[in-house]
């Protein structure tokens, strides 16, 4: 299988490659902003099958053609892609600036999407797109203070991957998107100083691991609470 996991220098997105690089017939493509974490996930598992893309997901739109032709090049057509990438500022509405807001905008849900469209055209029949969102973003979920633009730019994702399965229903392309609730990670950190999460972000990889490899043979268009607390 070839495999796009974007943010995947540490975290959830690492935890998911490591995983999903078990697999020698596996060849996976990581993304994020730290070079130095992105060589050293590259550089852990002995089956040499991740390679690694700089990439800031907050200007993609200002090179996703490059960024297309990079991906294009190491893996010439895809399987699956995990759009995991995330931003998040833990401040209240009222006192997160214009450029926070369209920070977390455009990596959580444009920088998917225009992912998703540059790459349609080299995702293979039967490919799966998983996006990742939240709990916070999950209609009729418990909401938190401190989080009203970032459960947002997720409700957003959510809704736009229920749209992708209607329009690429006769592509053989499968999208689906995992709402996750508590996992231990740098970001619950930032959110929930102190919390300790039931979940940790190797069990969470190994779980979306295993669903992005098979999920789509029972799912599509679906947008899934995967929570055991909010947080």
């Amino acid at each position: 299988m070839n495999i796009i996991i974007t943010g995947a220098s540490n975290g959830i997105g690492k935890q998911i490659a490591l995983y999903l690089a078990r697999d020698k017939n596996n060849t996976i493509l990581i993304t994020g902003r730290d070079e130095n974490s992105l060589a050293k996930v590259s550089a852990s598992v002995k089956n040499g099958n991740i390679s690694y893309l700089v990439s800031d997901f907050s200007t993609i739109h200002l090179s996703i053609d490059a960024f297309k032709s990079k991906v294009i090049s190491v893996l010439s057509s895809v399987d699956i892609l995990i759009n995991n990438a995330g931003c998040l500022y833990a401040k209240s509405f009222t006192e997160t600036t214009v450029d926070q807001a369209r920070e977390m905008m455009e990596v959580n849900f444009l920088a998917p999407a225009m992912i998703i469209k540059a790459l349609i055209p080299y995702i293979n029949n039967g490919g799966h797109i998983v996006n990742i969102s939240s709990m916070g973003g999950f209609q009729g979920s418990e909401k938190f203070r401190g989080l009203s633009y970032y459960s947002a730019s997720k409700a957003a994702l959510s809704c736009l991957s229920e749209c992708l399965a209607v329009e690429l229903n006769d592509t053989g392309i499968s999208v689906n998107c995992l709402a996750l609730g508590s996992v231990q990670t740098e970001m619950l950190e930032n959110a929930f100083p102190g919390y300790i999460a039931p979940v940790s972000a190797a069990e969470m990889g190994k779980f979306i691991g295993d669903f992005a490899m098979t999920g789509n043979r029972f799912h599509n268009g679906k947008v899934i609470p995967v929570a055991l607390s909010t947080p």
